[in-house]
């Protein structure tokens, strides 16, 4: 199995929405914000080759919207999604599994662009694009809290163009890649688990989206179940100290991966590194 990240773009939100309740006073010391209360986040994808199949994490924003929907996310900085792919030694058409963790737009807006007659396509041609049923059902039915985050042209290419895969129930994707179900940010996002050597690395997406998050009521805003959220948070926390699992942020800018330690205020990141350094010391 080889992994290879890539680091589309990052971009800018509300530090309010990212931390929820938890106050400015608190969370600025850990995670800054410039004058207008923007943080700054990273969007990674993570690409895994096993066997035959070269398997793409979330996609980000992508870049079919209007002037008016980007100049709210301030994209700065990253390879783009394609650069990021060239930069690995792959292209778009080499991909043949598309895993989105969710369907917000910040997680799968890249996985469809516009064509040439005006209409949408997906960006991956040859890859299969799997999503949980039940998120699926959420997004396109949605509520009016998510539904400015459910872009119906980011959404329903992929099954008008027969590329859809829906998961009822959680599973493997590939040896040594399983796919997990959580529901306190949206329904039925999808975390998954990959086995590499002896470690397991979780692809957090937004179920901890920070080493800044690792606190247990340091939730975002978004969450449309926040005690669900707590539920699932306070689990996986204590599966992932009690087996060392390694935890890699999709959206933290300054941190890419981290280990857990046991705290008297609960679990915080113990060992922080990248994961080009955890590969290399699997490789030596």
């Amino acid at each position: 199995m080889e992994l290879h990240i890539v680091h589309i773009s990052n971009f800018k939100i509300d530090g309010g929405a990212m931390f929820g309740v938890v106050p400015k006073a608190l969370w600025q010391k850990v995670y800054p914000a410039d004058e207008n209360n923007l943080c700054n986040w990273a969007l990674r994808s993570l690409l895994i080759v096993t066997g035959d199949r070269r398997i793409l994490i979330d996609n980000g924003y992508g870049d079919k919207q209007d002037e008016k929907f980007f100049r709210y996310v301030y994209l700065n900085g990253g390879d783009g999604l394609e650069g990021g792919l060239r930069k690995a030694g792959f292209t778009p058409e080499d991909i043949t599994d598309m895993v989105l963790t969710h369907l917000h737009a910040d997680h799968c807006g890249g996985g469809i662009r516009r064509n040439a007659g005006g209409g949408y396509e997906p960006v991956f041609p040859n890859a299969t694009y799997h999503i949980s049923r039940a998120h699926w059902e959420w997004a396109t039915h949605p509520n009016p809290r998510e539904k400015d985050a459910f872009l119906p042209e980011n959404i329903l290419p992929m099954q008008e163009s027969g590329q859809l895969r829906l998961w009822d129930r959680e599973g493997e994707l590939a040896p040594g890649i399983t796919l997990r179900f959580f529901h306190g940010h949206t329904r039925g996002q999808i975390i998954p688990f990959l086995r590499y050597h002896d470690r397991t690395i979780v692809f957090m997406a937004d179920l901890i989206p920070s080493v800044a998050h690792l606190p247990l009521v340091w939730n975002m805003a978004y969450d449309i179940e926040p005690l669900v959220t707590l539920e699932e948070k306070a689990a996986f926390l204590r599966e992932a100290y009690e087996n060392q699992y390694i935890l890699f942020f999709e959206h933290d800018l300054y941190h890419e991966c981290c280990t857990l330690r046991k705290t008297p205020k609960g679990y915080r990141a113990d060992k922080i590194f990248t994961l080009r350094e955890f590969l290399e010391q699997q490789e030596g």
